[in-house]
């Protein structure tokens, strides 16, 4: 019998290899029904957190939007560090510790003693250059009871992240960031069920707040909804929304949003992924 890993693993490679290389465009053997992908869309419409909205990071590519609730976070995690560490020294000069992994780069942009980095990327299964997300995080904030963030962009090695991850571990984190790319797969009935996968599990313990589309990359339409091939997505724990005020929001793009890229006109949330109240 294959290991939950080994079977994670297969998964995410084959949902890899549905990319076709050549075109950059996703073959679609089978399409979704559009009732499930409603249903699911329509749970991951962001509500607004009671303490609003605040930016950390620059005002560009790297920075996100989080819920103003970051008293008490202990520290942020951020695998994908990339060019860009301005997001992870905002979050030291709020009193947080840093953790920061990423085997492509030999060190964080600026060079900080407060960046606790490693040179390792953070994947659903371990090897000679990566370690699971259970493995750091435990290593490097063994208190069980400690609030953290979390701040992934590590190029649509989310998916199988987020599937490996222990739901103990998932919950840890007050403050979910994530990039999330080629949500295009959510088009393509034998790539659907494990996205949804993906998305339910991130569900069961925190709600939407905010979505941003990147607009370095373009939407995809199906059966009249829209969705863009890459978004930033912002959660945050269920135990710090109060559901007898839940509102959706319904400001798209959030006056605080900034766009990836300079180059390409600012890009809007398709209407398919918020809802008015």
């Amino acid at each position: 019998m294959l290991s939950t890993r080994s079977v994670i693993c297969s998964k995410v490679m084959g949902l890899g290899r549905r990319i076709v290389t050549q075109s950059g465009k996703w073959v679609v053997a089978r399409a979704t029904n559009p009732t499930d992908l409603l249903q699911l869309l329509e749970q991951l419409h962001p509500v607004v957190p009671d303490t609003g909205l605040r930016r950390i990071g620059p005002t560009g590519d790297g920075g996100y939007l989080v819920p103003d609730d970051l008293d008490g976070i202990v520290a942020c995690f951020s695998p994908g560090v990339g060019a860009f560490s301005g997001f992870e020294l905002d979050c030291v000069e709020l009193g947080m510790r840093a953790h920061l992994a990423d085997a492509s780069v030999a060190s964080p942009q600026f060079a900080d003693d407060r960046l606790d980095f490693i040179p390792r990327f953070i994947r659903a299964v371990p090897d000679a250059e990566s370690i699971t997300l259970d493995d750091w995080v435990t290593t490097a904030e063994p208190a069980e009871s400690d609030d953290l963030l979390l701040q992934v962009d590590i190029e649509g090695d989310e998916w199988g992240v987020f599937l490996g991850a222990s739901p103990e571990v998932l919950r840890r984190f007050r403050i979910i960031v994530a990039e999330i790319h080629h949500l295009q797969g959510l088009f393509d009935g034998e790539s659907f069920p494990l996205l949804e996968l993906t998305f339910k599990k991130l569900l069961a313990s925190h709600t939407c707040v905010h979505i941003h589309p990147n607009n370095n990359c373009e939407t995809s339409t199906s059966g009249g909804i829209t969705i863009p091939k890459v978004a930033e997505f912002t959660f945050l724990r269920n135990d710090r929304i109060d559901r007898n005020t839940l509102v959706y929001a319904t400001q798209f793009p959030h006056p605080l949003d900034g766009d990836n890229t300079a180059y390409w006109d600012t890009l809007a949330l398709p209407r398919s992924m918020y809802r008015a109240n």
